[in-house]
């Protein structure tokens, strides 16, 4: 599935100037959420070829029309129980901003969910639970009663933070 298919499905609720627009996606229940201006397209699970010493989340990598992708599952990136993927399991392909310029690279989700618009006043600072979350969490909104958790992509998937995860190792 493609954005523009996204959208059209009736996932998108009501644009409105000074908004921003957030894919909301699945994961252990909670609702996480990334800009939807650095989302390439949605496409359902398929194998992806896996590269020798790499962390454990880097579930490899796919070739996407000539262009390589890493592909990294964010259940175990965040340290959630791994699951089976299903018939709800989509990668969503991502722009992520680096020092190094733009890249693109897949996160493995359980499902997609829906498509809103927060304005900027509404997302609230995370409390902070140390530094790496304090990094990766924009911060939480609240939409029709529930709260969502907006990502900051760029930090999430950074190469300082991969290289880290790699040496570790």
């Amino acid at each position: 599935m493609n954005i523009e298919e996204a959208v059209n499905s009736g996932g998108v609720h009501g644009a409105a100037e000074g908004m921003n627009q957030y894919l909301t996606f699945i994961m252990a229940e909670e609702e996480y959420a990334v800009d939807i201006l650095r989302v390439q397209e949605i496409k359902g699970w398929d194998v992806a070829t896996a590269l020798p010493n790499t962390p454990d989340y880097v579930r490899g990598v796919i070739n996407l029309r000539g262009t390589i992708v890493p592909i990294i599952d964010l259940r175990q990136r965040f340290g959630l129980d791994s699951i089976q993927y299903g018939a709800t399991t989509v990668v969503i392909v991502l722009k992520v901003l680096s020092d190094a310029g733009e890249r693109i690279m897949g996160v493995v989700v359980d499902a997609v969910s829906e498509v809103y618009n927060v304005s900027p006043d509404e997302i609230k600072p995370a409390p902070s639970f140390g530094e790496v979350q304090k990094e990766v969490v924009k911060g939480l909104a609240t939409v029709e009663n529930k709260m969502i958790i907006i990502l900051d992509i760029d930090q999430l998937l950074n190469e300082r933070e991969l290289q880290m995860a790699t040496a570790s190792q």
